[in-house]
């Protein structure tokens, strides 16, 4: 041992620095890990959000700050990195640009093949209409429920409310979808599919699954 400290051949310190390389080998694993499992999700949330021209960019600073705040990410993951892109998008892009960008997406998501049964269509126009024309909460409390499949819970996190607050919310956006569809369809009641609010997530989730 040193006055000072340490020798460079100490074995503490041999044991110190291996520790600091595995951690940081453990952090770069952990990050991968998310990185992989959650980005595509994040890039579908921010597209739906603000558009395509600007969701890489969102995820590229939505993962910058994962990185820095690794040790502050709770498992699952994605609820934290959409609070994250929120506040990313909330920064940098007012609730008008956001609207104009949804509306911008309409023409890709609704583009479908001759061949494609008319019932399906007109049900899809419908609900991208009503999603539109939803105030820009709504339109994002669906989002995360039915495009992303969050819970609740874990959407209230996004969003930064209570579980109950959210619900709430939920509920009430869900009432003023089917309102502005018109009930083409997407009707609270009957069991047939496509129709109710089940209906509703599915053609939101098809069309999730279409934009990524």
């Amino acid at each position: 041992m040193g006055l000072l400290g340490p020798l460079p051949g100490d074995a503490n310190t041999g044991r110190t620095e291996k520790q600091a390389v595995a951690d940081e080998a453990d952090d770069e694993r952990r990050f991968t890990a998310i990185y992989d499992a959650c980005r595509q999700r994040v890039w579908a949330y921010a597209v739906s959000r603000a558009g395509r021209q600007v969701a890489d960019e969102v995820v590229s600073e939505t993962f910058a700050i994962a990185w820095r705040r690794l040790a502050d990410i709770p498992d699952p993951a994605l609820p934290w990195l959409l609070g994250v892109a929120r506040n990313v998008l909330r920064d940098g892009h007012r609730a008008e640009v956001r609207h104009e960008a949804f509306v911008a997406e309409l023409g890709r998501w609704t583009a479908r093949p001759a061949e494609d049964i008319a019932e399906d269509v007109a049900e899809r126009f419908a609900v991208l209409r009503a999603m539109a024309a939803l105030p820009d909460g709504d339109r994002e409390i669906l989002i995360l429920v039915a495009w992303q499949g969050l819970t609740p819970r874990e959407a209230a996190r996004v969003v930064g409310c209570s579980p109950a607050a959210l619900r709430v919310r939920l509920h009430r956006a869900r009432r003023r979808l089917t309102r502005a569809a018109g009930d083409g369809g997407l009707g609270e009641s009957g069991g047939e599919p496509g129709t109710g609010r089940a209906g509703t997530r599915q053609q939101v989730r098809t069309m999730s699954r279409e934009m990524s």
